[in-house]
């Protein structure tokens, strides 16, 4: 059974319990960033027990070359990982000689927070030497208004007694990913100084046989330190000296304290990078960053970074009234969304454990186009999602590249990519799981059909469209017996089955994305018809796919199948398991696995959340009923899509159990991997789970509407979306629901079916089958 490490609060994780067999956990859990870099919630001084020290630079990764022991023709050249960066916050603390370490010293009133109202990460304990006692407190943030500054504060307060206090503040190169061979390190100094003016230290990731950039980051810090008596105020005398090493650089302060005195360290970071400034500037512009915030003190630089996630907060919060463990979920995820993305650079994706661990290695899957622009459309502005919509198109050269690696036409966009380039050395994931494609398509969709705006379908979009059918045209294959055109030799979503043939959802969106683009044809300009270099044998050729797409389908159950052969596994319900096989990755080999009839996402389901529009009610539940009893949701994407299609279908506790297992994914460490870091990209599941699924938001049509409900122990819950020029809220309780106009024009929506106009405030008895004014 797992224990909870934070209490239930709101707006934070907080524990007074430092429970040292699961640091790793904590350190995942309290992880903070700014979208331009974050750390994993390690400790500013030494610990020698297990720890996993993890600090990354948005968008800084290394081609690894490792390789498959079985790599053949058309796999990726190089495993791309994200690489664990200098660690700048570092602190090394003497109390009379002795090293702080909460893994051997003695110490009580250990307090840890996460408020992720503000972003800011606290922490404090109370050391016993003796008759000594001395207070540290850390405060530490990440600057949203200034993305190259980290701020971290250490003030000790001698409780009792005396002491020889002795603070070494530095940056470290020193580091190595998780996963390094050897200990193999990435990086090479570049450049290393102790100096009054501040002390840098600038790292190169080193040579590889790829040809990709190389990257250079230059940490540069400023150390402030004080002694002050608490009851006179005069300040006490220190001695100081510089240190460095190779890729080292430190400061030393040295303090005789005594009761009352507190010592202090503010510590403030600059982080540049060549992804944004040459490195031959980056001393000097690093300089520049802190000499711009020296009139600042850090209550000042704390306010701002508080007042930027208000703004942040004031769009996106989800309130819920009656359950803290809700509560709780919904706003760390979303805190933990915002902290890895929120627009800024078109060069950069949501990865998939963002600023809190190495694992998977990418900066980019499908999950965000699946999952994330979904939510992204109502919590932040459109231009937000457009980001990432250009992300994609920027990188279209790079799945050109892709599919002509597999002898294919058009475009595959990677599974895992830096750079656009597929760069993952798994080949059921490589080769086979082509249905990325189709999200990549979908979110181009959902943006034109959320937003009302057409201008990037017609321009950019369309040219990823197009070489996304070129691909799926060659892709497919015709079998003559059937008169049926085929895709065989993929993985799904359910990636517990791999090297398939006719996954009904790849061949239901590959159909899809083939009309999707046809119809948008329709819409544009000669010119770009031209640009395009369409033809008329192309685009019947694509026609005749999508009428003659062949679907696995079983007259007697009236569903679609899985995949050809699904039906002749032993389709034993999860529910007769004995519990000590799950999770079945952790216990079961990956013959039986994929032997098995289990499934670890959202499948055929997936299609019918995606394409929610084109499927009956009665459809949606008869592929409900059979697949979710198979389903045991080891993938992280998997349990919202089923709360949401629970709540559509009145299933309302199935959607409230599955909402909460999305919410608190992370909180609760439901699959046992936390502490390899969080799971990012599948955190807007839980938002999807309320809008999408309790208050059953649709746009998909080009039409807004709502069919909500509320969980019997939630009293109330609302929440705040864009929609084409607007800002609405919509709340609702046991009793109704009620709609805000909060900016815009009058808009025409439907409740439970029934035509409205918006152009104040709405107010419906809540009803799952009718409304009244």
């Amino acid at each position: 059974m797992y224990k909870r490490l934070f209490d239930i609060h709101p707006w934070k994780l907080t524990t007074t319990c430092f429970d040292k067999e699961n640091k790793r956990l904590q350190e995942s859990l309290t992880s903070i960033g700014n979208s331009y870099m974050g750390m994993r919630g390690n400790f500013e001084e030494t610990y020698s027990g297990d720890t996993h020290q993890g600090t990354y630079i948005a968008g800084v990764w290394f081609p690894d070359k490792t390789r498959v022991g079985w790599w053949k023709n058309g796999y990726p050249e190089y495993f791309g990982k994200v690489i664990n960066a200098a660690n700048f916050i570092g602190m090394t603390i003497k109390i009379n000689d002795e090293i702080v370490d909460l893994n051997k010293i003695k110490y009580r009133d250990f307090y840890l927070e996460l408020d992720m109202k503000t972003g800011i990460l606290s922490r404090r304990y109370v050391v016993e030497q003796g008759e000594n006692e001395i207070a540290l407190n850390f405060k530490r943030f990440v600057s949203i208004a200034t993305p190259e500054l980290a701020v971290v504060r250490l003030t000790m307060e001698v409780l009792s007694g005396s002491a020889e206090v002795t603070v070494t503040s530095y940056l470290d190169g020193n580091v190595t990913n998780e996963d390094s061979n050897y200990e193999e390190q990435f990086w090479l100094e570049k450049a290393v100084k102790a100096d009054e003016d501040g002390s840098y230290l600038t790292m190169e990731t080193k040579e590889n046989p790829f040809g990709t950039p190389r990257f250079s980051v230059t940490s540069l810090m400023k150390n402030q330190f004080t002694v002050s008596s608490k009851s006179s105020g005069e300040n006490t005398s220190m001695t100081s000296e510089k240190n460095q090493s190779v890729k080292y650089a430190g400061e030393t302060v040295q303090a005789n304290v005594a009761s009352g005195d507190i010592f202090s360290v503010e510590k403030r970071v600059a982080v540049i990078n060549t992804r944004n400034v040459p490195e031959e500037q980056h001393v000097e512009k690093a300089k520049e960053v802190l000499t711009d915030l020296e009139k600042y003190i850090f209550e000042e630089l704390e306010e701002q970074h508080r007042a930027a996630w208000e703004k942040r907060w004031d769009k996106a919060d989800v309130v819920i009234e009656g359950d803290d463990e809700a509560q709780q979920g919904i706003r760390f995820n979303i805190f933990q969304l915002f902290s890895t993305y929120y627009g800024e650079d078109a060069r950069l994706n949501v990865g998939p454990k963002g600023f809190t661990g190495e694992k998977y290695g990418g900066a980019t899957y499908w999950d965000t186009e699946a999952y994330i622009v979904p939510m992204y459309l109502s919590v932040a502005e459109p231009k937000v999602t457009e980001q990432l919509l250009k992300y994609r198109h920027q990188q279209l050269p790079g799945a050109k590249h892709n599919a002509k690696q597999q002898g294919l036409k058009g475009a595959l966009y990677p599974m895992v990519t830096f750079n656009g380039i597929e760069c993952h050395n798994e080949w059921e994931i490589t080769f086979e799981e082509i249905h990325r494609n189709a999200a990549i398509a979908h979110a181009i969709f959902n943006y034109s059909t959320y937003t009302g705006d057409e201008s990037y379908l017609l321009n950019e979009g369309i040219e990823v469209l197009v070489e996304i059918s070129r691909f799926w045209e060659d892709r497919v294959h015709y079998s003559k017996r059937n008169d049926k055109y085929m895709i065989h030799g993929v993985t799904g979503p359910n990636e517990y089955e791999n090297n398939v043939n006719n996954n009904w959802y790849t061949n239901r969106m590959a159909a899809w994305v083939l009309r999707y683009t046809l119809d948008t044809l329709a819409k544009i300009s000669d010119k770009k018809r031209e640009e395009l270099q369409i033809s008329e044998q192309e685009m019947e050729k694509w026609l005749d796919i999508i009428n003659k797409m062949y679907y696995p389908y079983d007259e007697d159950l009236d569903i679609f199948v899985q995949h050809d052969t699904f039906l002749d596994k032993d389709l034993t319900p999860v529910a007769q398991l004995d519990k000590k096989h799950l999770p079945l990755n952790q216990n079961w080999s990956w013959d039986r696995v994929l032997r098995s009839p289990y499934i670890k996402q959202a499948d055929t389901l997936q299609a019918m959340y995606f394409l929610n529009h084109q499927f009956s009610k009665e459809e949606k539940k008869r592929h409900f009923d059979f697949y979710e009893p198979l389903t045991v949701h080891e993938s992280s994407l998997s349990p919202c899509v089923h709360s949401i299609l629970a709540a559509e279908l009145g299933m309302e506790e199935k959607a409230v159990e599955f909402y909460a297992r999305t919410a608190r994914l992370d909180l609760d460490n439901y699959n046992n991997d936390t502490e390899d870091g969080l799971h990012i990209t599948s955190m807007s599941g839980s938002w999807l789970a309320i809008v999408h699924g309790f208050a059953g938001m649709r746009t998909l049509t080009g039409k807004l509407s709502f069919a909500p409900f509320i969980p019997n122990n939630w009293q109330n819950y609302r929440f705040k979306i864009n929609y084409r020029g607007r800002l609405l809220e919509l709340s609702v309780s046991h009793e109704d629901v009620e709609i805000e106009l909060l900016a815009g024009d009058s808009l025409p929506l439907e409740i439970f079916d029934e035509k409205m106009v918006l152009d104040g405030h709405l107010r419906v008895k809540l009803s799952r089958n009718e409304g009244e004014n």
